[in-house]
């Protein structure tokens, strides 16, 4: 249709023949163009094909030359009378397999110039439409535009083909990678053995009673992710300060109590190390915004521009205006804007592809009980919160409620909730003075 409107689409039928034929010539290089190349990004259905089927047998361990390769096309039902003289004629116009990765950085160059074309024609198409209100198409904008840049595109129908073969490199990469976990590590060993890390695309909701640690837990994660495993983190507190929150980073990364840090009561030594965990502070790749105001729409357009973005923190919940209505709860039901934010939140996980930390309050609900321990009925607007969080983890103290208990310091993280695996609970040990929890079974850590 675009060649029929004067459009010259983008593509490049030699390149895309010499990728193909380059593969044929040195399978070693198959793995190279599979990094840089899907069968999405050929234009020529015949390429697309031939590709598409090089891709699967090399991903099930199967030998790659012509006469395999034409035999599985036969399988895949995507042989055809030509298919054989057209592999012979790409092997004639092939120069050499030396030059494959320039061949597929020409032929994915082209893809993301006809996806880019498509997009702004989309974009276009909504504006003239007046499909909406101009905010609301502005943020559609930017979520294809998000799309394109992270090398993916936006819903649509893929072949299970083709996410079978995302699931086998997930598989081998997690074989390599050596971790019993398969997402990023929170710090606590016993956690991570339950809920198997923060994985990609989950939204990860921490919910307790103001005043049992939710910030502090969360500061935890964020701080051991960027200071051990060289994530890039970021931070959105519509409760504290950004000054009152790397404080309490400090705090942590110094073990030096909070209470001295804001009264500047320090010793020489505790002088030394708090100079030494600044310095080390300073060199991870944390962001924070303190806005008191956000909405999910603002926090989604500060992360796409984050380069690298690995982990999402979010303080908290009911806190922040319904996403993308520009309203706030004064004139919006309650439970809708909650709603609508978690809702929003999940989509945020999936978009971004990283693990997002959301923190919420419990209503007064386990007050009224004898086991004040958090359920999942206890989360404020529960209905949609319980529906679109992958883990709901309910921090519990018995020391909060009774000063007298046998240890005050005590914590449970009850997973509430677990798409991956079993719910329970976690023992961990409050340590007040840092405003930090730690681990109980210290033995278990240099497993991570």
């Amino acid at each position: 249709m675009d060649e029929l409107l004067g459009k010259k689409i983008p593509y490049s039928a030699l390149a895309e023949q010499a990728v193909i034929g380059a593969m044929f010539f040195d399978p070693n290089c198959v793995p190279e163009v599979l990094e840089m190349l899907r069968a999405d990004d050929f234009y020529i259905k015949q390429n697309k094909d031939i590709y598409e089927t090089m891709y699967s047998m090399f991903s099930y361990g199967q030998r790659i030359d012509t006469v395999t390769v034409l035999n599985q096309m036969k399988v895949r039902g995507v042989y055809s009378d030509d298919s054989e003289k057209y592999i012979a004629e790409i092997l004639q116009v092939t120069p050499t397999a030396a030059g494959v990765k320039e061949y597929a950085a020409i032929v994915r160059d082209k893809a993301l110039l006809r996806r880019l074309g498509q997009t702004a024609d989309e974009i276009n198409d909504m504006v003239y439409n007046g499909t909406g209100e101009a905010e609301v198409m502005l943020e559609a904008a930017e979520r294809k535009i998000f799309a394109l840049r992270q090398g993916r595109d936006v819903g649509g129908l893929m072949p299970i083909s083709a996410v079978v073969q995302n699931v086998f490199d997930d598989l081998s990469a997690a074989a390599d990678s050596g971790s019993k976990i398969p997402g990023i590590s929170t710090g606590l060993p016993d956690l991570d053995r339950m809920i198997l890390g923060l994985n990609k695309s989950e939204l990860i909701l921490i919910a307790a009673r103001p005043g049992m640690g939710k910030t502090s837990i969360a500061l935890n994660m964020a701080l051991y992710a960027a200071m051990n495993l060289n994530k890039t983190v970021a931070m959105f507190s519509l409760e504290m300060s950004r000054e009152q929150l790397v404080t309490r980073l400090l705090s942590r990364a110094a073990l030096i109590p909070s209470q001295n840090l804001l009264t500047g009561q320090l010793s020489e030594q505790q002088w030394v190390d708090i100079s030494n965990a600044a310095q080390t502070l300073s060199a991870t790749n944390i962001k924070i915004d303190d806005n008191p105001s956000l909405s999910v729409s603002d926090m989604n357009a500060q992360c796409r521009r984050v380069k690298g973005l690995d982990l999402v923190v979010i303080d908290y919940l009911q806190l922040m205006q319904s996403a993308g209505s520009g309203h706030t709860w004064s004139n919006e039901s309650r439970t809708q804007a909650v709603s609508d934010i978690s809702r929003m939140l999940k989509i945020m996980a999936k978009e971004l592809n990283v693990p997002v930390i959301c923190l919420s309050q419990l209503s007064r609900a386990n007050e009224s009980r004898t086991d004040k321990r958090p359920v999942l009925s206890d989360l404020r607007e529960s209905g949609a919160i319980e529906q679109d969080a992958d883990v709901v983890i309910g921090l519990y103290r018995d020391g909060y409620y009774n000063k007298e208990c046998e240890n005050p310091n005590l914590a449970e993280a009850i997973i509430l909730k677990n798409r991956k695996g079993a719910t329970g609970t976690v023992e961990l040990a409050w340590l007040p003075e840092f405003t930090s929890f730690s681990s109980c079974e210290k033995r278990h850590e240099d497993e991570y």
